[in-house]
Formats: structure tokens, C-alpha cells, sequence
């Protein structure tokens, strides 16, 4: 299993923006990908801050969703926004 923890930091408001309108169809499709066992992205507090937690069955599921996800609309989007992730491998 390969599970990432962390936080995307958006920087402004307009970061909150993209992410807020491109997260839903994010979070759909990566639930969709085989082996995903989990998936979450929630608004801390903070509302420039979001926890982010994803488990993965295997390395190789996790780098074809890394790589998904880079191509996608969400990757284009929010390329640009911090992210601060541990990933850890059971």
C-alpha cells in the first residue's frame, strides 16, 4: 500500500477558486481508478488549506494516478499550487 498525507496550499483566493471548481470531477475519477482504495481532499480551516489523504494499493497504481492526474484538467489547474505531501509505502 502506498498512502499520501499533507496539505495543498493555495497562495490567494484565485488558487482557491481553481481548486474549488476543479476538485468534484478530481475526486470522481480518481475514486474510479481500480486500484484506489481511498480518497480524500477536504477545506481545513484554513480555507487556503487542504488535507489531502490517498491510499493506493500498489506503487504502480499510484504512479498511473499520479501520472493521470498530472495530464488531467487538475493537474493543468493547479500545477502551480504548493503542495507539501509525505507518501509512505506498508
Amino acid at each position: 500500500m502506498i498512502r499520501l498525507t499533507g496539505q495543498l496550499i493555495c497562495a490567494n483566493e484565485g488558487q482557491t477558486a481553481l481548486v474549488l471548481s476543479h476538485l468534484p470531477e478530481h475526486i470522481r475519477l480518481t475514486r474510479a481508478e481500480p486500484d484506489c482504495i481511498s480518497f480524500e481532499v477536504r477545506q481545513s480551516a484554513d480555507p487556503l488549506v487542504w488535507d489531502v489523504a490517498e491510499v493506493f494499493s500498489s506503487r504502480a497504481a499510484f504512479e498511473a494516478h499520479q501520472a493521470r492526474a498530472a495530464a488531467s484538467a487538475w493537474g493543468r489547474a493547479t500545477k502551480g499550487i504548493e503542495r507539501q505531501y509525505v507518501i509512505t509505502e506498508d
